[in-house]
C-alpha cells in the first residue's frame, strides 16, 4: 500500500499543542475541473441554507443595513449589531427587508395631503422613490395615486402636496397574480412600479422594476420565501433582549445571533430554550464556544448552529486578558467534528485575515466564516472614511473595547452592572478597502480557486474528504511561514487585496 503524504487532521488537532491558522497548510489534490465548477453554497444554520459562506460580524464599526444588503446580495448574509436602540436595530433590519423583493409587502405609503419633502426624506434615507399614495397614507386603503421621480425632478417648491403632483392613471395587478405574470407586466410596461391592489382597489403590495433587475445582476442572493434578502441580527442573554426579540420577529428578521464572549451559560441555554418555544421560526446561532462540552450544552438547548471563536480576532485580547480561549484552527476542527454528528453547522469566527484563512476554516469542518477586519474598511461598513498619515482610514473597534461597551456591549461580557469595565478589545483603524461590489468577487474566486487546488468541487465534499483523512495537512514552521509569504524583496507593490 502506498504512503499518503501529510496527515489527517485527526492525527493534528488531537495534540497537546493548538494551531491557529498560520501554523499548518493543506496538501493539494487532483484537479480535473475549472473554479467555475466549484459550488460554495453551504447551511449558514440548521436549516438555512446560502449560496456563499461569508457572514459578517455583528459589531458596530461592522454590520449595519448597508453590510447586510451588499452580503445578501453576494449570496451571504449580515448580522445586524445591537449596540443601539430596539428601534434603531429594527429599522436596519427593515431597510434590508424591503431593498429587494418580489412583492413587497409592506411598502412605504403616503397619503395625498403628504408633500415632496417627505418624498426627498424617503429617498435620502432608503435610497428609493417611487412611493404609492392612498386616502389615508396607509397599506390596505384605496389606491389614489403614485409619485416617482418623474413627477417631482423638476419641482422647485418641495412643501407641494403629493395630491398636486402624483400620476393617478395607475397600472396595476390584481392580488393573487403569481410573481412570475407580475414579472411579466413590468417587463412589457414601461412603468417602474407595479402596485398590487384587491377587488375593493386597496393597496395590498407593490413590485419593481429595479428588482428585477437585481434579480438579474445578483444571482446568488440570499433570499426568504418572501424574496426579500435575509439578514440577522444580534441579542444579549439579558431580559431586555426578548422585548428587542419580539420586534425583530414583526421586522421579519430570518436568524438571532446570541452575542455571548463566552456562550456555555445558564444565560444563554435559557434564551435559547426560550426563543425556540416562543419563536420557533426564528434560526438561533449560539455561541461563542471553543470545546466539545460547550457544544454540547448549546446543541441540547436547541441551537441551530455554533458560532467558534474565543479570542482569535484582530481586535480581541480576551486570550491575554481573561487566560481563556483556545487557538482557532483548533477550535473549529473540534468543535466543527462533534457537531457535524449531530447535524449542526459551525461559523468560524475570528483569526481571518486573508482568502487562505477562510479555505482552511472551511478545510477544519466549518461550515461559514464570520469576518470583522475583513469588512471593516469597505464602503458598506459604518462609519466616515478619515486620513492619516495620507492613508484613508476607518474605525474599527472590537466590541469588548472600551469604547464599545460604554455604548452597550457590556451585555456580550456580562457586565453591565459593574462598576469597573475590564477591556477585552482594542479601537483602531482599518485601510480603505473599496466597495462590497468588488471585493466580494474577489473573495469568491479567490476561494474557488483554493478548492480547485485541493481538488474539492463544494463544501460538503470538503467536509467528506477532512473526515475521511483524504484531505491531508502539515505542520509549518516559522520559516516554513516566512517562506509561504513575500520575502527576500527590495520592495514590491501589495496587490489590493491580500
Amino acid at each position: 500500500m502506498t504512503s499518503r503524504d501529510g496527515f489527517s487532521a485527526e492525527e493534528i488537532f488531537t495534540q497537546t499543542t493548538g494551531y491557529a491558522y498560520n501554523d499548518f497548510i493543506i496538501l493539494p489534490g487532483y484537479i480535473d475541473f475549472t473554479p467555475d465548477d466549484v459550488i460554495l453554497e453551504t447551511n449558514l444554520t440548521r436549516n438555512i441554507k446560502i449560496k456563499t459562506p461569508f457572514i459578517s460580524s455583528p459589531m458596530d464599526t461592522v454590520t449595519e443595513a448597508e453590510m447586510a444588503i451588499g452580503l445578501a446580495l453576494w449570496g451571504g448574509i449580515g448580522i445586524i449589531h445591537y449596540n443601539n436602540t430596539i428601534e434603531q436595530q429594527v429599522e436596519e433590519v427593515l431597510k434590508v427587508k424591503r431593498y429587494e423583493n418580489g412583492f413587497i409587502n409592506n411598502p412605504i405609503v403616503l397619503s395625498p395631503q403628504h408633500k415632496i419633502r417627505d418624498i426627498d426624506m424617503i429617498k435620502a434615507k432608503y435610497n428609493f422613490s417611487g412611493i404609492p399614495i392612498t386616502v389615508d397614507g396607509k397599506l390596505n386603503s384605496k389606491l389614489v395615486g403614485i409619485v416617482t421621480n418623474r413627477d417631482i425632478d423638476f419641482e422647485r417648491d418641495r412643501n407641494k402636496t403629493l395630491a398636486e403632483v402624483m400620476t393617478t392613471d395607475l397600472l396595476t395587478a390584481p392580488e393573487g397574480i403569481s410573481l412570475s405574470d407580475a414579472n411579466k407586466i413590468l417587463k412589457t410596461s414601461k412603468k417602474g412600479k407595479l402596485p398590487i391592489v384587491d377587488k375593493e382597489g386597496r393597496l395590498v403590495a407593490l413590485m419593481s422594476r429595479s428588482d428585477l433587475l437585481k434579480n438579474r445582476e445578483y444571482p446568488l442572493a440570499s433570499k426568504d420565501e418572501k424574496k426579500q434578502l435575509r439578514v440577522g441580527a444580534a441579542i444579549s442573554t439579558k431580559e431586555e433582549s426578548k422585548e428587542r426579540l419580539a420586534a425583530l420577529y414583526e421586522a421579519g428578521v430570518d436568524v438571532v445571533v446570541i452575542d455571548s464572549a463566552q456562550g456555555n451559560s445558564l444565560y444563554q441555554v435559557e434564551m435559547i430554550k426560550y426563543i425556540k418555544s416562543k419563536y420557533p421560526s426564528i434560526e438561533v446561532i449560539a455561541g461563542n464556544v471553543v470545546t466539545v462540552e460547550q457544544c454540547q450544552n448549546l446543541i441540547k438547548a436547541g441551537a441551530d448552529a455554533l458560532r467558534i471563536g474565543m479570542g482569535p480576532g484582530s481586535i480581541c485580547t480576551t486570550q491575554t486578558t481573561m487566560a481563556v480561549g483556545r487557538p482557532q484552527a483548533t477550535a473549529v476542527y473540534r468543535t466543527a467534528k462533534y457537531a457535524n454528528k449531530e447535524g449542526i453547522p459551525v461559523i468560524a469566527d475570528g483569526g481571518i485575515a486573508n482568502i487562505g484563512h477562510i479555505s482552511k476554516a472551511l478545510a477544519l469542518g466549518a461550515s461559514t466564516a464570520m469576518m470583522g477586519s475583513m469588512f471593516a474598511g469597505t464602503h458598506e461598513a459604518p462609519g466616515e472614511y478619515f486620513y492619516e498619515n495620507g492613508v484613508r482610514l476607518k474605525r474599527y473597534r472590537g466590541m469588548g473595547s472600551i469604547e464599545a461597551m460604554e455604548a452597550g456591549g457590556t451585555n456580550r461580557y456580562f457586565a453591565e452592572d459593574s462598576p469597573i469595565i475590564v477591556a477585552q478589545g482594542v479601537s483602531g483603524a482599518v485601510v480603505d478597502k473599496g466597495s462590497l461590489h468588488d471585493y466580494l468577487p474577489y473573495l469568491i474566486q479567490g476561494l474557488k480557486h483554493s478548492f480547485q487546488d485541493m481538488g474539492i468541487k463544494n463544501i460538503p465534499q470538503l467536509h467528506k474528504a477532512l473526515y475521511s483523512g483524504q484531505l491531508r495537512f502539515e505542520i509549518r514552521s516559522q520559516m516554513a511561514q516566512r517562506e509561504g509569504h513575500v520575502h527576500d524583496m527590495y520592495s514590491y507593490k501589495e496587490p489590493k487585496y491580500m
